[in-house]
């Protein structure tokens, strides 16, 4: 069994390092396969430069069946490796993204979504006989249909989004500029290197701080960098001695943290319960006050010292007056109600939070 030390590195093929994990070690998983690109010949720009493609020996296979064979193989290793409350994301493009979904499905993954990268810069359609490749996609995944308890921090992705619910397409471009790494020969390291953003919202939606995040196709480490400085864990499987290394010293030399790995974690302790009655008692909201609701406009109650609010001669909570008021079912007093603070209406949940700050 392999000693799974975290923020490690592992060289070996993915298959045969996978069948040495113990059993739902893993919180989640982020795969990049090779993509079975299927390129016969060289391919040129209009002033006869050659394009650098994928022509990488890893990316060769003999036929579609030994690529969906290699696929299985890893995706059943992957599954093994997965916590039950956890999640898969495999990405791909046109080429392969397909077959990859079909035998997700044919082994019990279920498909919570399939998150579209759109490109803003992609690589021109050079021969003009076919729209411009701009998008790929990412599937997300549980290991079967009926799994409810996963990781999904919809409030932080909403608020990473500018208040907006995230998206199924992530306007992203492709690895540009400084970040793409760049070989002793000044050439890029390696022909298929993410955009640490895309990594970055895979692992901020779908992790919390200190979970393990698994790529068994490491490659330069992008995953890991993202991990890294999101404050999570990783660990990293590669094929290819020289990724390996690359992908070392990018994540070592990393000494800071995003943003957003400081961010407030959804589903965490749940807030000390302050009831109306204490505020009245400590005198935050005092006896005799209004409160006021905003609609139906003019309602207002009478603050009585146990806690109490008075409305047209009944008395209650102010979840039940505010019932009352309404004529429904249900009510939060805390988000109904509001009091005058410096000739001002404000939420008495206002309140509430203050004082859960100072005590």
């Amino acid at each position: 069994m392999v000693f799974m030390e975290h923020n490690s590195i592992l060289h070996g093929d993915c298959i045969d390092v996978l069948k040495r994990f113990p059993e739902k070690a893993v919180d989640v998983i982020f795969a990049d396969p090779p993509y079975n690109m299927q390129l016969k010949n060289p391919l040129y720009r209009p002033n006869n430069t050659k394009v650098a493609g994928v022509d990488d020996l890893w990316d060769k296979f003999e036929s579609f069946a030994d690529y969906d064979r290699f696929c299985a193989a890893w995706l059943r290793e992957c599954g093994r490796v997965l916590k039950d409350t956890g999640s898969l994301w495999v990405m791909g493009s046109y080429h392969n993204i397909h077959r990859i979904g079909a035998l997700m499905l044919d082994l019990g993954f279920w498909i919570l979504n399939d998150v579209v990268w759109h490109k803003t810069n992609p690589m021109p359609n050079f021969r003009g006989k076919r729209f411009t490749n701009a998008t790929e996609t990412l599937l997300w995944c549980v290991k079967e249909r009926n799994r409810t308890k996963y990781t999904f921090n919809y409030k932080t992705m909403k608020r990473y989004n500018g208040g907006k619910q995230m998206p199924s397409v992530w306007r992203i471009g492709v690895c540009a500029g400084a970040e793409r790494l760049k070989g002793e020969d000044g050439k890029k390291a390696h022909s298929t290197q993410k955009p640490e953003e895309l990594l970055k919202r895979v692992i901020l939606s779908s992790t919390k701080k200190g979970d393990i995040v698994l790529d068994p196709f490491f490659g330069t480490g992008t995953t890991g960098a993202a991990a890294k400085k999101l404050k999570r864990l990783f660990i990293g499987i590669e094929k290819d001695g020289g990724y390996a290394d690359i992908a070392r010293r990018r994540i070592d030399g990393i000494h800071g943290f995003f943003e957003e790995a400081d961010w407030d974690e959804e589903g965490g302790a749940k807030q000390k319960p302050v009831p109306f009655a204490t505020l009245v008692r400590e005198r935050v909201i005092r006896e005799g006050e209004t409160l006021y609701a905003k609609k139906p406009e003019g309602a207002a109650a009478v603050v009585r010292a146990d806690g109490a609010v008075c409305y047209r001669g009944a008395a209650g909570s102010i979840h039940q007056i505010g019932r009352l008021v309404q004529h429904t079912a249900s009510c939060n007093g805390w988000k109904f109600w509001y009091i005058t603070r410096s000739d001002r209406l404000i939420p008495i949940d206002v309140l509430r939070n203050d004082y859960r700050k100072e005590h």
